[in-house]
């Protein structure tokens, strides 16, 4: 239950003794200094608009605590009604019990009114020690926001530096990703065409292969300046930059702009390349070679691909100069191995071809040998043989048992007896060595073939009717293994027109498929040559090589030795 007054305001006096009766009803009511200050302050606002517009009457609900029942905790209304003008509505909370007003305020006396201004006072100290600690909070929080935005300043410059250290990081990662890329595709590279330039002793091939590896990812031009190439001598001009360094003996480098490149010289533009910088590798392998000369394949040479390109051209020159010596030696071999072979004789009733074609693999010096000489009896012995490995010791035994063999011969025709005699000398002079050979014996006026094998493939005889047998009799054991062994004699009759092939197992053997398939190939060969072939016998040796050898590549040295009887003049060749 409430009570409730109601004030009519005409004048500043009425709404001074009504505002100072709401002062102490406020104050009894102990509704807090902030609400009441806001509320007086407000109130007296709308007074004065009021005044302006001819006054206004003021409501007051006060709750009645004397009721049994009622709400201790109650709420102050106040309501101001202008006249002619909405109302205005105040709700006041009050902590203690509001008593009924016990006089209006009309009954209000001048020391009533005293207070009222005094407290005005206390109202306003009020709001200001609120206002003071409100402020001392402000500038509290102020000083707290100030550090914390101090701290996340600091924090936003940690993070900036530390993402800057992170993109540092990743772009060095990325860097050194790429550099180790680079380095495996350069040292792949360095690796594959050192194997194909190194794969080879062919001299062509091996200046031919670096170019085609370098152009045109590494060189936009390779040029390669041999000093002992007559031809490249011929050339024309070479950059200056390239006499430089055939001159001085380190690589030079001819550009608009310096190359940075590590352990290279450089030099102005070349006048023969102007736009596009040179490098000018020399080829050392140890004494110089020549000079190899790149193009930049762009505006200029990479300083890692550059270190590359250098050691591949140091490992070409090495290359370069093996394949040089093997073909000096090879030459030396070749011409020692040729030197042995014997110049075949002419004789009457007896016709002698020979071919001899050295291994395609290795220096070429092989022991395989073939002679033929005429006998004080007029007889001609016909020779065949192969020593064992390849090599100047395999040469140099080849041609010790070829003046043994001659030296033997002059003292006894037996083909198996030249031999028991070589294998003894083998046995004691190189007891480590062997060889194979085949002795035939020609007798003119005699039809007879009488030979001797130690070890060595059959000969092959083609009758003038174009038959063709192997003379598959047991050889004995190859010359120089370590038993004692005594040779035999075998022959045959050989009627005038016949053709005999010596040989030695190159021609004939083949890893894939042995001997035996060979020999059977040459018998066949033998079989399709018709006596006008035989006419001429160069060219029959030829014609039996090419279906024998139709592979360019040979593992073993080969020899054939054609022998044949001529026919009867009187009689008529099949």
């Amino acid at each position: 239950m409430t009570t409730r007054d109601i004030w009519t305001i005409r004048s500043t006096p009425d709404a001074a003794r009504v505002r100072a009766l709401l002062t102490r009803l406020t104050a009894d009511a102990d509704v807090p200094a902030v609400e009441r200050a806001r509320f007086l302050t407000d109130f007296t606002t709308r007074l004065r608009q009021c005044l302006d517009t001819g006054g206004a009457d003021v409501l007051l609900d006060v709750p009645d605590t004397a009721v049994p029942g009622a709400d201790p905790d109650g709420r102050m209304r106040i309501v101001v009604r202008p006249h002619g003008r909405p109302a205005w509505r105040y709700t006041m909370p009050c902590r203690a019990p509001v008593p009924p007003p016990r006089t209006g305020p009309a009954d209000l006396t001048a020391q009533d009114l005293a207070d009222a201004l005094l407290a005005e006072d206390e109202h306003t100290a009020t709001l200001v020690d609120r206002l003071t600690e409100q402020e001392d909070l402000v500038r509290l929080h102020r000083e707290e926001l100030h550090h914390t935005n101090q701290g996340v300043l600091a924090l936003h410059a940690e993070l900036e530096t530390a993402a800057e250290a992170q993109h540092e990081l990743l772009d060095a990662e990325r860097a050194a990703r790429a550099d180790a890329e680079k380095a495996r595709r350069l040292l792949t590279f360095l690796a594959d065409a050192s194997a194909a330039v190194t794969a080879s002793l062919d001299l062509d091939d091996i200046r031919r292969r670096l170019p085609e590896l370098l152009v045109p990812d590494f060189a936009e031009q390779a040029d390669i300046w041999l000093f002992d190439d007559e031809d490249a001598l011929r050339g024309g001009d070479r950059p200056a930059a390239a006499v430089t360094a055939a001159r001085s003996g380190r690589p030079q480098h001819a550009a608009p702009h310096p190359g940075g490149l590590p352990g290279v010289d450089d030099l102005p533009p070349s006048v023969l390349s102007p736009d596009r910088p040179l490098l000018c590798i020399p080829l050392t392998a140890p004494r110089l070679l020549g000079v190899l000369t790149l193009t930049a394949p762009g505006r200029r040479f990479d300083p890692d691909t550059a270190v590359m390109l250098m050691e591949l051209a140091g490992r070409w020159a090495v290359a370069l100069d093996h394949a040089r010596r093997y073909e000096q030696h090879r030459d030396v071999a070749e011409a020692l191995q040729r030197a042995q072979l014997t110049e075949l004789p002419t004789t009457d009733g007896l016709r002698l071809a020979a071919r001899y074609l050295p291994a395609t693999h290795g220096l070429n010096i092989g022991g395989d040998w073939y002679d033929a000489f005429v006998q004080p009896d007029g007889s001609v012995l016909a020779v065949i043989g192969d020593v064992t490995g390849h090599g100047l010791n395999a040469a140099v035994m080849m041609g010790q048992l070829r003046t043994a063999l001659r030296a033997y011969a002059v003292e006894d025709d037996s083909p198996a007896r030249i031999l028991t005699r070589l294998h003894r000398m083998l046995r004691h002079l190189q007891p480590s060595l062997y060889a194979t050979a085949l002795v035939a014996r020609f007798r003119p006026g005699d039809p007879t073939l009488v030979w001797a094998a130690a070890g060595h493939p059959p000969a092959v005889v083609r009758a003038p009717d174009a038959t063709v047998r192997v003379l598959d009799a047991k050889p004995g054991i190859m010359l120089g293994v370590p038993v004692p062994f005594t040779y035999e004699d075998h022959t045959l009759p050989l009627p005038p027109g016949s053709t005999v092939a010596l040989y030695t197992d190159g021609l004939v053997e083949r890893r894939a498929h042995g001997i035996d398939p060979g020999i059977e190939r040459l018998g066949q060969a033998m079989a399709a040559l018709s006596s006008a072939d035989l006419e001429n016998l160069d060219a029959s040796a030829d014609a039996l090589l090419k279906p024998l050898l139709h592979d360019s590549e040979r593992d073993d040295d080969v020899c054939l030795l054609l022998c044949r009887s001529l026919p009867d003049p009187a009689g008529t060749a099949p």
